[in-house]
């Protein structure tokens, strides 16, 4: 908790508004985990997971968000039509579908454009409605279509359209909905999709995105009825404007039975009519504990089944008692990264002080200039923070794309720690004013977020050593408002990072660096070649050569600097040892709670 009280008090006022912060603070960790341990004890039973992690839910509606924690819960209540077999990344097994389709068995023609998955009969939504195949089609084409700004609909869009977002850069609509219509089609007890060109990593997103809703349901609760004629009106929509946003209705092992916004809580009961054989647990309990502390003293004390666990503090619960520590869980994650943003929102934005750079701000293009990103990137200490937060346990990151990946780039340059060349980066940002002048603006992480709040203050450590008139002030900022931040440009800098969607390095090369890609869009970046050889790269169907375009990619990021890579982490996690099934995979964005049981 020291790290409320860094840096020099100005003044008394000051100092006696951070003591009422900090006692406040202490008043309602106390009173969660009373809550929490109070509320759990009447539930504690073999039928009741209790789950506390990080960070929020942003929406319940599976085409909208785009978070691990949202996606982590939707998948539960969710499901698509193949998934991966297990931990494995390349076997998948079907789930709505019957079979996964192959060139084998004739469901993916010769030339690799259209796929076919024949639809499960007998499977029903937790309204008691039966799916069927329209339901499929119709959830296809409502992922693609809502298609709001920073979201995962490009994910589907760019295969099967051949597009990253159905509007245009201006926000124009540039998609036919006529082309749309014809790309997914029914055919008896089938779904065929055609794609625009052969995609290789097309079925790993069809076995994470392709969640299936119920149309009738959707309709009858005002979302989109599936026509022509009114799908623009649920374009890039507001997300609490649709019923999707509090409430659910999948046909997976779970179903939702409250969000208590309030608490941040959810609360899921085991589905009665799922079509395979029910979950072990009766009840599973999703609570938002920011504070590690919390986290772990719930599950000392038997409020909580599994917590998550920052690597920075993995000893405090590695020798726990009656616990079991899973570490080095393999990852497609590149995390934290320290995100520029290119046009900062400067309306009524406290974050940039004065708004101009006179020393008491920046302005909103700030970080446009190179040799100031330069500088940023070689003032920080990448061996200090992988020692702090990993215990050098963790692989330094050299680009957006991890290890395990074709793509990777071992031999790849990339930023060390040099003050002496960061030192001269500043002092020919925007012509020797930065230098001249100094800056003051606010750098975000996630509350809860501890590595990425750890990296935010290693950046300041080594920015503001190099000129006193450099001044960051750093600043957590609690999950939903922090995405509403990123998307809406207000945070200068701001630290996240990014867990694989599929594992294929077009998922960390689109995001990062294509101008519709999710970190792109919110930093405001925009580079034609850089666009060139993203498209180009997932177009390429020879492995060498494809490979070969990441490199490329990698390297104009290098010269280029729109983002700073710290490491790619492996996972980690601590549950009671009375659970048992636990199965992990590199892209869950979350607890799979299906197979688990105490």
């Amino acid at each position: 908790m020291g790290h409320f009280f860094r840096g020099a008090i100005r003044n008394p006022q000051s100092a006696i508004r951070e003591r009422i912060k900090y006692i406040l603070f202490c008043i309602l960790n106390v009173s969660l985990i009373a809550y929490c341990v109070s509320r759990v004890s009447a539930e504690q039973n073999n039928d009741v997971l209790n789950y506390a992690h990080v960070g929020e839910v942003e929406s319940l509606d599976p085409a909208y968000p785009y978070d691990a924690v949202s996606q982590g819960l939707i998948l539960n209540i969710y499901e698509t039509l193949i998934g991966f077999q297990g931990s494995s990344l390349e076997v998948y097994e079907p789930l709505l579908a019957t079979h996964v389709p192959s060139l084998d068995n004739g469901l993916i023609s010769k030339d690799g454009l259209k796929y076919t998955f024949p639809i499960r009969r007998g499977v029903r939504f937790q309204d008691g409605s039966e799916m069927v195949p329209e339901d499929v089609r119709y959830s296809i084409l409502r992922f693609m279509l809502q298609d709001h700004a920073g979201g995962p609909s490009s994910l589907l869009l760019e295969p099967i359209m051949g597009v990253g977002s159905t509007r245009d850069g201006q926000g124009k609509i540039q998609l036919d909905f006529k082309e749309i219509s014809k790309a997914v089609r029914v055919k008896g007890d089938k779904v065929v999709i055609r794609l625009k060109r052969p995609f290789a990593p097309f079925l790993s997103i069809m076995a994470r995105w392709s969640y299936v809703v119920s149309k009738p349901w959707a309709v009858a609760h005002g979302d989109w009825d599936g026509k022509e004629s009114t799908w623009q009106k649920y374009n890039n929509p507001n997300k609490e404007d649709s019923y999707f946003f509090n409430y659910m209705n999948g046909t997976g092992p779970f179903m939702l039975e409250r969000w208590d916004r309030a608490t941040k809580s959810l609360f899921l009961l085991s589905h009665d009519r799922y079509w395979r054989k029910p979950p072990f647990f009766k009840r599973i309990v999703m609570n938002s504990v920011p504070e590690f502390s919390t986290r772990r003293l719930l599950l000392q004390g038997g409020g909580a089944d599994i917590i998550d666990v920052p690597r920075s503090l993995a000893k405090q619960v590695r020798e726990m008692k009656g616990v079991r520590f899973l570490e080095d869980l393999p990852r497609l994650m590149t995390d934290p990264v320290l995100f520029f943003t290119f046009d900062i929102n400067p309306q009524a934005n406290p974050d940039i002080g004065s708004g101009k750079l006179d020393g008491d701000g920046v302005s909103s293009d700030f970080f446009k200039d190179r040799d100031l990103r330069k500088g940023f990137a070689y003032a920080f200490d990448y061996d200090r923070f992988l020692n702090d937060a990993f215990g050098g346990k963790a692989q330094r990151a050299k680009g957006s794309i991890p290890p395990g990946l074709p793509g990777y780039y071992p031999a790849q340059e990339f930023h060390a720690y040099d003050p002496q060349k960061a030192k001269e980066y500043f002092q020919k940002a925007w012509g020797g004013q930065v230098w001249q002048k100094g800056f003051q603006f606010t750098l975000t992480y996630n509350t809860g977020g501890e590595l990425r709040e750890l990296a935010c203050r290693v950046l300041k450590k080594g920015v503001e050593g190099l000129n006193p008139k450099f001044k960051i002030d750093v600043r957590g900022v609690e999950w939903a408002s922090f995405l509403d931040k990123t998307q809406k440009k207000m945070m200068p800098m701001w630290s996240r990072g990014w867990f694989a969607d599929y594992p294929d390095p077009h998922n960390f090369a689109f995001p990062f660096f294509h101008s519709q890609g999710r970190y792109a869009i919110a930093q405001g970046y925009h580079d034609q070649e850089m666009n060139r050889l993203v498209e180009a790269a997932v177009r390429e169907v020879e492995p060498l050569k494809r490979q070969n375009i990441y490199f490329k990619i990698q390297e104009l990021a290098f010269q280029e600097v729109p983002q700073i890579y710290t490491v790619h982490p492996s996972g980690l996690i601590a549950m009671s040892e009375t659970l048992q099934g636990f199965v992990d995979n590199p892209v869950f964005m979350g607890i799979y709670f299906y197979p688990i049981h105490k």
